[in-house]
């Protein structure tokens, strides 16, 4: 864990509404670029950003990006190695391997496809890892006028994913002491375990669904007006950080139209 004090925990105090607000808005404008230098230079920034403004594990977010790494990396391997026909036919050849031939314009679309996969990753875990599922629902209640009734039901499921997961060890273990785990491991046991293990997690989240509503009426939640013992504000600093993060996004425009590169999106892909 990375702690420097408050300013290293900003990004976990901010606003969930506005957090979201602001990826996704980096996320749109980050779409209109294609060219390497726009995204590097913002993808450098929402990094440091994530390092100086989050407090995250960092074991975790590299356990969440690396899928990402690996599939940019196929991305760039594919984009680069079998361009499109329409690409300038005239580009400077810079690697030619048997019938592969890996050109500069080819180059250039494969590394801005595989720089905006890691760029619009980077983003997503910045808000995943450090937004707490409870203030978000929160958040989106009190300040984007979520029902309450479809927020609660979220969180009673996202609740329950962890007994799920429980359950479903269980059951395995029983499986196994009764040896039904030596069947033949190919497609056709593989579905007949899915279905001795989803009928009864079925089976077992409709019978918790049904003790949830029970207990939510019983209550008094029946989807009327609610008060809040918890309550989520929107502070200046929330804006200020929305700020700072989209402000990395223009600095990458502008050092990508200084130099010359600024390519905007007209179907590349």
């Amino acid at each position: 864990m990375i702690r420097s004090g408050a300013l290293g925990e900003l990004l976990n105090d901010m606003n969930p509404s506005i957090k979201g607000l602001t990826v996704i808005t980096g996320v749109i404008l980050m779409s209109l670029a294609f060219d390497p230098v726009t995204v590097s230079v913002s993808l450098i920034y929402i990094l440091m950003i994530t390092v100086i403004f989050g407090r995250i594990s960092w074991r975790r977010w590299l356990f969440l990006f690396v899928p990402f790494f690996i599939l940019a990396i196929g991305y760039f391997w594919t984009a680069a190695l079998f361009p499109r026909s329409d690409l300038p036919q005239d580009s400077p050849l810079l690697l030619s391997w048997g019938p592969l031939k890996l050109t500069e314009a080819g180059f250039n679309l494969a590394l801005s496809l595989a720089l905006r996969t890691l760029m619009f990753s980077a983003l997503s875990l910045l808000f995943v890892l450090t937004t707490e599922p409870v203030k978000f629902m929160l958040s989106l209640m009190q300040q984007c006028k979520l029902p309450p009734k479809l927020a609660y039901g979220i969180l009673a499921g996202f609740r329950f994913l962890p007994l799920f997961r429980e359950e479903l060890l269980i059951m395995q273990q029983a499986h196994r002491i009764r040896g039904i785990w030596r069947e033949k491991r190919n497609i056709r046991s593989a579905l007949h375990a899915f279905k001795r293990y989803s009928i009864p997690l079925l089976a077992s989240a409709i019978r918790k669904s049904e003790r949830v509503a029970v207990a939510m009426v019983s209550r008094g939640f029946t989807g009327g007006k609610r008060d809040f013992y918890y309550r989520m504000t929107i502070r200046p600093r929330d804006w200020m950080l929305m700020f700072i993060v989209l402000a990395g996004i223009a600095l990458g425009y502008t050092v990508s139209y200084a130099l010359g590169t600024l390519t905007w999106y007209g179907g590349q892909l």
